[in-house]
């Protein structure tokens, strides 16, 4: 197990979207966030104490976490002076990079000396099988986006928060590092070899009660050159019942793709339910989903009432507005 409170690593991050790993953890388990450590160059901030590690050591946190997901994965050259401090003062470290703490031969020599554990969050636990196909009992609500990192893990679980609310059965399923630090499960699922990931869907949402709800953290898009298989998978794998598009309005281009624009939410509609309805027919796409966190509470509003009269689809930022409309929309 991951010892909690964490102290998060936001390192020399580029801008806000590279900490979501971090922003996610603060966002949604703010109890086990006790500050953060920022390097020369960082433009993230998720509003948590600068500390150094002898301070974050003494205010109780037990464990670094790297809350930033540059692309690739790569643990720079530039931190493994401060993970290795990290280490020679009794914190533990925690990452879903790619590239694993356990492959740096600094940090394993660090952490045997001081006698700490390295958590590599990015490395699959159980031999998944090749997805079967076959029709599970039970119902399950997946998340596709316009682009990566629009609001899918946010989508889910605010979901779950206010099923649980109401007395409904319903489990958020991880399927990515951030889901995984947050709630602690699930699998990590664009580092299980491709003819599996499907099967690893299937395997972490098995047979349930009739009015079981799996709410499946999505990622990457369909429409992301980079990143679209990952998507098909926990469509295949996942055999939703519901999809909830989800949407950053103020985005410019896919996320690392400048030449790339994003697709419509009536392209992604479109799209997503027809590669849904070849495993669950009666699939439906039941909600929008809209990360507003760049807009006034004003353009918010509009926006979201614009994209509804449009769509013909409840439409609501489920983090800055809850979750409620789109729990509802699943009945």
């Amino acid at each position: 197990m991951i010892q909690m409170p964490y102290l998060l690593f936001l390192g020399d991050a580029a801008d806000p979207l590279a900490a979501k790993v971090a922003q996610g953890i603060r966002d949604w388990r703010p109890d086990a966030s006790v500050g953060q450590f920022r390097m020369v160059g960082c433009n993230a901030d998720m509003k948590l104490p600068d500390m150094t590690i002898e301070e974050a050591v003494a205010a109780g946190a037990k464990t670094l976490v790297v809350g930033v997901a540059n692309r690739g994965g790569k643990i720079s050259a530039a931190w493994i002076a401060v993970l290795k401090e990290a280490l020679e003062n009794g914190l533990d470290l925690a990452s879903g990079l790619h590239n694993l703490l356990r492959d740096e031969p600094e940090l394993v020599a660090a952490a045997e000396k001081h006698g700490r554990t390295l958590h590599d969050v990015r490395i699959p636990s159980v031999e998944y099988p090749i997805a079967n196909g076959r029709t599970r009992t039970g119902k399950r609500c997946l998340a596709i986006g316009t682009d990566c990192s629009v609001g899918k893990m946010y989508t889910g679980i605010a979901m779950e928060r206010e099923m649980h609310t109401r007395g409904m059965k319903a489990t958020f399923r991880a399927t990515g590092q951030t889901g995984i630090l947050i709630t602690g499960d699930g699998v990590p699922l664009d580092a299980v070899v491709a003819d599996f990931m499907a099967g690893a869907v299937e395997h972490i949402t098995p047979d349930n009660d009739s009015d079981h709800w799996d709410l499946i953290e999505g990622q990457g898009s369909l429409f992301h050159a980079s990143y679209s298989g990952v998507t098909m998978a926990l469509i295949h794998g996942g055999q939703p019942d519901a999809l909830i598009l989800s949407h950053e309005p103020t985005r410019q281009h896919m996320r690392g793709l400048p030449e790339y624009k994003l697709p419509s939410l009536e392209d992604l509609r479109d799209v997503g339910l027809r590669m849904a309805q070849i495993v669950n027919p009666d699939c439906k796409v039941i909600g929008i989903s809209v990360n507003t966190a760049a807009m006034t509470e004003a353009e918010a509003l509009d926006y979201l009432a614009g994209v509804e009269a449009r769509m013909q689809l409840p439409t609501v930022d489920p983090f800055r507005q809850g979750a409620a409309r789109l729990v509802e929309a699943l009945a």
